[in-house]
């Protein structure tokens, strides 16, 4: 038998515990403090695999199940008492036909706009009067439709006589991607091992004996179902057995027209994917059924790979009679790629935290992170690479750019992972084309307009341009956000030139061209300054009457004024300064008359809004009034004195009816440093599925949310790809730079202790760091750009500075500030006043 599956199968045996997935957590210490093991690259990866999580029993239902992938094939492993079942998904493979209609009713901004301002003021809401109202039906009616949205593509069943075998739970090896399910068979304990390649689209399995690691044949019948919920216009999958070969498969074309004829005929653009399983000892089927396989005990165990192909239906058609799984001797290499792939992503960063729960959440999610996005593959979607049936489908599972979008890569960043947010700038190239169309065509302005839903299939026209969403002006900005973190924390001017830059200009020239139109300025406003108008505060108040909340919302000039500076700064870099002066000028103008942020008076005192005249106590689905914190930047640890406490008392002031603020908000708290950790963890247990990954669940009524709302009514759509996030807030936690000044353990209680190695900050630098007995230890940062380094000083006497272009150097005063060389490491130290 393969020497590692054996080892892997006595670890197994051994192996105490990993934590129930389906029971109530601990959220409190651990007293077996993870501290014990030290930071270092070499345990990066048994550091990780501390927070493995373990089933007890049976896993039947979808978000029971294991969740293995490769940043492209998604799998989750289920398991019945009478097999195991496994889904197949991919966040290449969507149902591509998608619905253009009413191009021409849908007409232009400014005809929109006028029919808008026709309308009486006094209308309770506008959706009362019947012209709008079947306005929007229209404007809605292509997103009406369940296309596009992501393509389950099927499962794989691999069933066992109850009466010998008994399944008692399975564990998810965080620590290198594996999943391995214990059984009882007549008498005895045996592993199935599964896992994913981390370079093919490829499924490995193999069964061995607990004990002594032999070889063992546990099943005895293969089955490929396609997905339960395939299109009934799609052409029926074709099944495929070879049992001389052992090779079950099935290949499923995608039809790129909207009601394919019968018998479909096809298209160039059709796409269609083919699923394939070999195993050791299939034999045809007993029952002669031609979607299925025997397994026969030939003496040599069970082995099986699954692979997936997935592309053009031409190529997938033609090649499909030479598509079969690898031979199952590349196992033992198949694994060892896999595990070194494993190795180098913990090594990228790591933390370890007193708080054991902490430090479990940020393991987890970002195990989670690297199964579902990886660079060159389509950029996940609301619920990533794990589908069945209607699962992953909600709200086309597609593109959200007021937040959902986004999210999820906020943690690659901090945690040293880049090259996961390349899908994204990938998925922002994808939009750009059609922005632009939109910005021209509909609204008769420069730049681009990014949508507020879009799909990764070609389109010719917003998805999604119903007013009272369609309108949400934030998103074309915070689109192309990330874009800029993406350099500010790489300092990579390669990236900034061929992938940045383009896509940022373009929306500052939108937003530019916006804000000075005359409806934008002018006597009505009673200032000079130039207004985001007509708007709509995210997820809110829609159109209103008279455009009474409309203009101005806290989190479009947060995000605007965010990417003019952005732009400003990137021309310097790039020495795009004479080449842009005319737009240049036009922003500056813009920032000299930019308008005031909206405030009002609560119980905490003076507090942020989302539009000027709203009642403080309303109850927001989005965190907009906290903006200014996060994802504007303006306001934090940083901030005046009189700023910071306007900023504090919108924190503690807000109320969020959730779903959208489990990492949103987190992340403001602790920018602030108020974040109260406890009560986050909290949130997080409540949030927590059997399957260690977080859903969005409902936290209040009072909102859109009625008090006889099902609050857990989201939980069952997917698996929600935005929470995979959560590192990030743990790391702002720990080191915070957004200002361009590391900021040490900012909300880490006292009392506590933690350590963490190269986590990534603005200005290309990997910063580790250990904190104890309620001080900084010692500081380390590696220089990959040679920008100059500055940093808030934690120590009453300054800091001790050694490397090798500053020698040992005192700082001391409030900031420190060294010069560095790209590929050094700098070592800070407390100075003592002796």
């Amino acid at each position: 038998m393969r020497r590692l599956l054996r080892l892997a199968c006595y670890a197994f045996a051994e192996m105490k515990g990993g934590e129930p997935m389906h029971e109530t957590t601990s959220i409190g210490n651990s007293e077996d403090s993870i501290l014990s093991l030290p930071l270092e690259k070499a345990l990066a990866q048994e550091h990780a695999a501390r927070h493995d999580l373990t089933f007890e029993g049976p896993a039947a239902d979808f978000f029971e199940g294991a969740l293995l992938g490769n940043g492209g094939l998604g799998v989750v492993l289920t398991t019945r008492p009478d097999a195991v079942m496994l889904h197949f998904g991919h966040n290449n493979v969507w149902d591509i036909r998608i619905a253009e209609q009413h191009a021409e009713e849908i007409t232009t901004f400014k005809e929109v706009y006028k029919r808008f301002e026709a309308l009486p003021a006094e209308l309770p809401q506008l959706m009362d009067h019947p012209w709008y109202r079947e306005y929007c039906e229209m404007a809605g009616d292509n997103y009406s439709k369940s296309y596009p949205r992501p393509m389950p593509c099927g499962s794989l069943l691999l069933r066992y006589d109850r009466r010998t075998a008994e399944v008692l739970g399975h564990t998810l090896h965080i620590g290198d991607g594996r999943c391995t399910v214990e059984f009882l068979v007549q008498g005895e304990r045996a592993v199935l091992e599964v896992f994913v390649d981390a370079v093919q689209d490829r499924l490995w399995m193999s069964v061995c004996n607990s004990a002594n690691g032999e070889a063992l044949s546990l099943f005895h019948e293969a089955r490929l179902i396609p997905d339960p919920n395939t299109p009934s216009g799609f052409p029926p999958a074709v099944i495929d057995v070879d049992p001389t070969a052992g090779v079950l498969s099935f290949t499923q074309v995608l039809p790129c027209v909207e009601a394919p004829e019968v018998p479909y005929s096809g298209h160039d653009q059709d796409k269609a994917f083919r699923l394939a399983v070999s195993i050791t000892g299939a034999v045809p089927s007993a029952g002669g059924e031609g979607d299925r396989l025997s397994i026969a005990d030939t003496g040599s165990g069970f082995s099986a790979c699954a692979e997936l192909w997935e592309g053009r239906r031409t190529v997938i058609q033609q090649a499909a009679v030479q598509m079969h799984p690898p031979e199952l001797s590349g196992y033992n290499d198949a694994w060892q790629r896999t595990n070194e792939k494993w190795l180098e992503y913990w090594e990228c960063s790591s933390v370890s935290l007193e708080d054991e729960y902490l430090e479990r959440v940020w393991y987890r999610n970002l195990y989670f992170l690297n199964c579902s996005v990886r660079e060159g593959v389509t950029c996940p979607g609301l619920f990533a690479n794990w589908s069945y049936g209607s699962i992953g489908s909600e709200w086309h599972g597609d593109y959200h750019m007021n937040y959902n979008t986004q999210q999820p890569f906020w943690a690659a960043f901090s945690s040293n992972h880049l090259d996961k947010h390349l899908p994204y700038a990938d998925m922002v190239d994808h939009v750009l084309p059609v922005s632009q169309q939109w910005a021209r065509d509909y609204y008769g302005l420069r730049g681009a307009y990014f949508p507020h839903s879009a799909y990764p299939v070609e389109m010719t026209m917003m998805p999604y341009p119903v007013p009272h969403w369609g309108w949400e002006v934030c998103e074309t900005p915070w689109t192309v956000q990330s874009l800029w973190w993406h350099y500010l924390y790489s300092m990579d001017e390669a990236f900034l030139r061929s992938r940045a830059f383009q896509p940022i200009r373009e929306a500052v020239r939108f937003m530019a061209d916006y804000m000075q139109r005359p409806e934008a300025r002018g006597p009505r406003w009673n200032d000079d300054c130039y207004h985001i108008f007509p708007t709509v505060v995210p997820e809110l108040y829609e159109i209103a009457p008279g455009f009474a909340r409309n203009s101005d919302c806290l989190i479009d000039l947060a995000l605007t004024k965010f990417i003019f500076h952005a732009f400003i700064r990137a021309c310097a870099v790039l020495g795009q300064e004479e080449a842009e002066d005319g737009l240049l000028a036009e922003v500056q103008e813009i920032l000299n008359h930019f308008p005031e942020y909206p405030t009002a008076e609560s119980n905490e005192g003076q507090v942020f809004v989302s539009v000027a005249g709203e009642n403080p106590e309303v109850v927001y689905n989005v965190p907009v009034p906290l903006a200014t914190v996060f994802p504007g930047e303006e306001h934090g640890l940083h901030s005046s004195p009189e700023e910071y406490l306007t900023a504090v008392e919108t924190y503690r002031n807000h109320r969020n009816e959730g779903g959208n603020e489990l990492v949103f908000q987190a992340l403001a708290g602790a920018r602030l440093g108020i974040l109260d950790l406890e009560r986050f963890k909290r949130q997080i247990a409540y949030c927590l599925l059997p399957n260690g990954t977080c859903t969005d669940r409902v936290l209040m009524s009072g909102g859109r949310y009625p008090d006889t709302a099902d609050f857990d009514f989201m939980s069952r759509m997917g698996v929600w790809f935005e929470n995979f996030s959560l590192p990030a807030v743990i790391n702002e936690c720990l080191l915070q730079s957004y200002n361009g000044v590391l900021r040490f353990f900012p909300n880490w209680p006292e009392h506590q202790r933690a350590e963490f190695r190269s986590l990534r900050a603005v200005g290309g630098f990997l910063v580790s760091a250990a904190f104890e007995a309620g001080e900084v230890q010692w500081i380390e940062v590696f220089s990959e750009a040679g920008a100059d380094l500055s940093f808030y000083i934690p120590w009453a006497y300054g800091a001790e500075c050694t490397g090798d272009s500053v020698g040992r150097q005192i700082c001391t005063g409030g900031t420190g500030t060294l010069r560095t060389v790209a590929g050094e490491t700098l070592r800070m130290v407390k100075h003592s006043r002796e």
